[in-house]
């Protein structure tokens, strides 16, 4: 009888296990279902968008959607031969964005470090008037921005574009958050070992924070690459256009060429996409250490 009830008590258990896994494996199955349908669903735009730079299109476009590309150069020859200063565009796009990244990247990175580990008076009162800002809605600084430049003589030239991103409200908060998170006892035992306040901040916060960085870096360049409100109103000639500015320029009167601006608007979105890609690996880096930090 004890035999047989501890057989009948392990195929019980054997039971209750397979159909524990069973129910788990069904929710990772469900998981994976959700992911590859989100995911299918997010980069499909991206897709509809070179399928259709890959097929030639003329004046009208297609009625249904184009899912099998033709795999043709036709609408990037016409866009190329047809528009001179397209090369000019994206030239002073990547100028705008990496010098605007780079500005973020240094000037944000020392407003939070100031506010994250340094003591002075008036430090929370000044940070939250900063971040006051955040609530002013961007259109409402045009016109003195816009006056501003023109007294300096900046407007139709791409610093009109760089100076006035050189910080960023929302890059110090996300900076400060970060180095926040780190130890202040290497701060220290820097100093003991003679290094100054700029060598404290160059050899051991900039070096730490530099998921944080990476995480900032990819949002100030897609915002930077893909602004179009500001450019439009401070350039004036069509060879200081951006890409943005540009692209949205091919679109005509009378008629409108889509093929030039399906291919126009792809190669605008390969820097982005490969940017990305190049600082993915610190910006889920920045992720999981947040995560854990936090």
């Amino acid at each position: 009888m004890a035999t047989e009830t501890t057989k009948t008590a392990i195929f019980t258990q054997e039971q209750e296990s397979s159909k524990r896994q069973f129910r788990f494996n069904g929710q990772g199955i469900l998981r994976w279902v959700v992911l590859i349908v989100t995911t299918v669903v997010a980069l499909f735009p991206m897709y509809w968008l070179f399928a259709n730079a890959f097929t030639p299109i003329l004046a009208t476009p297609p009625l249904t959607p184009i899912l099998v590309p033709a795999f043709k150069l036709d609408n990037f020859e016409r866009l190329l031969v047809n528009n001179k200063f397209y090369l000019n565009w994206m030239l002073n796009s990547f100028i705008v964005a990496f010098v605007v990244t780079t500005f973020h990247a240094f000037f944000d990175t020392l407003a939070g470090y100031a506010f994250a580990k340094k003591r002075f008076p008036g430090r929370n009162l000044f940070f939250v008037l900063i971040l006051s800002t955040l609530m002013i809605p961007i259109h409402v600084t045009f016109i003195p921005l816009y006056i501003i430049n023109r007294q300096f003589g900046l407007i139709d030239s791409l610093w009109a574009l760089i100076l006035p991103g050189t910080a960023w409200v929302f890059g110090i908060f996300l900076m400060r958050q970060y180095i926040q998170t780190l130890p202040s006892e290497l701060e220290d035992a820097a100093r003991i070992d003679g290094c100054s306040e700029w060598g404290v901040f160059r050899h051991v916060i900039f070096p730490l924070a530099r998921p944080g960085i990476a995480a900032l870096a990819i949002f100030t360049f897609v915002r930077s690459w893909n602004d179009f409100l500001w450019p439009v109103i401070a350039l004036n000639k069509a060879q200081n256009y951006t890409l943005t500015v540009g692209v949205a320029n091919l679109q005509g009167e009378f008629m409108t060429d889509w093929g030039i601006i399906f291919s126009g608007a792809a190669l605008a979105a390969i820097p982005m996409v490969v940017f990305f890609l190049f600082f993915q690996k610190y910006f889920l880096e920045g992720v999981r250490m947040g995560a854990l930090k936090g």
